[in-house]
């Protein structure tokens, strides 16, 4: 079946000349390297390309080549719609409402819903990085050292710098061939994974004051307080999931981020193997990985919190 898609694929890119690409709100790694990686690509081919994220990108990325290419909103006309790394439709933002549904869909989340005329969903994929990288050859188009930059940041980003329990010989093989085209994958570690502004730390800090631990689960909380008193300009956690998650001597690591327009959002991290947090996340509209999974969930930060603990706990038998 994959190969069907991946041939419908190559004969709708080489017949596009106005392509749109979108990838999801709050855009991490592996959307703004997929996008740059695919939008490149493209470009480089000679196509008219709009690489849409509506949020923007953070600063720990725009040192990516082509990253000032990136608009938060599409103009003009179009004859081909791509979205990449979006499990749902709803995920690209709600400017994309009206936009009529891709014609190409790009994922490697299990929870995909599969709303493009064509679905390319590999979800044993490490990250939608590592499909393009495996498929633009085959697709006929050059992987050159600004495309491996960007596509190596979204494997390394996926994979939390290889220590997420789905990384494996191909996807570290995949990295030596990005790496061979000349992406520097020490620098990219370091910054996308390591280095950090002083507001994110700043923001770091209000986040793990007020840390919590019971039934193993751990979790931090966010509020719209602690950005405005940081000055953290993003409405994400600035990535403290991942500081929150190696915490030892849990199960289920949590965030919660308050947002401006009543919703909070929210980000599950399995830390034993087995685990599905994928399942909880789907519960209240949301969706991603059995390891790594998030939601939004409209209401007060106050009321939706013990809600979503509760019922992970129910849901994971903790």
């Amino acid at each position: 079946m994959n190969e069907e898609i991946i041939g419908a694929i190559k004969s709708r890119l080489k017949n596009s000349k106005n392509i749109v690409i979108a990838s999801h709100v709050r855009p991490d790694g592996d959307a703004i390297g997929s996008l740059l990686g695919l939008g490149l690509a493209l470009q480089n081919a000679g196509k008219s390309v709009q690489m849409v994220l509506v949020d923007g990108i953070s600063s720990s990325f725009k040192h990516l080549e082509g990253s000032e290419l990136i608009v938060k909103a599409p103009q003009g006309g179009h004859d081909t719609f791509i979205t990449v790394d979006c499990a749902d439709f709803k995920r690209a933002g709600k400017i994309f409402e009206n936009f009529g549904h891709p014609d190409i869909n790009i994922d490697h989340h299990k929870t995909n819903e599969k709303f493009g005329s064509l679905n390319l969903i590999e979800a044993e994929e490490v990250a939608t990085a590592a499909i393009l990288t495996n498929y633009l050859p085959v697709w006929g188009y050059q992987i050159t050292k600004p495309i491996a930059s960007a596509l190596l940041t979204g494997i390394i980003t996926d994979t939390l710098g290889f220590r997420t329990p789905n990384t494996n010989p191909s996807a570290l093989r995949l990295c030596a061939k990005l790496m061979e085209t000349g992406a520097d994958l020490p620098d990219l570690y370091m910054r996308s994974l390591v280095k950090k502004s002083f507001v994110a730390a700043r923001y770091w800090g209000a986040g793990l004051s007020n840390m919590e631990q019971k039934d193993g689960i751990v979790w931090g909380t966010l509020t719209l307080a602690d950005r405005k008193k940081t000055g953290y300009g993003g409405n994400d956690d600035a990535d403290l999931i991942n500081m929150i998650s190696a915490i030892d001597g849990n199960k289920i690591g949590m965030i919660f981020v308050e947002q401006s327009d009543s919703n909070v959002k929210i980000s599950w991290r399995a830390l034993e193997a087995g685990i599905d947090v994928s399942q909880v996340a789907m519960h209240f509209n949301g969706g991603g990985h059995a390891a790594a999974a998030g939601a939004d969930i409209p209401g007060a930060l106050n009321e939706v919190q013990p809600l979503v603990l509760k019922t992970t706990r129910e849901m994971l038998g903790l």
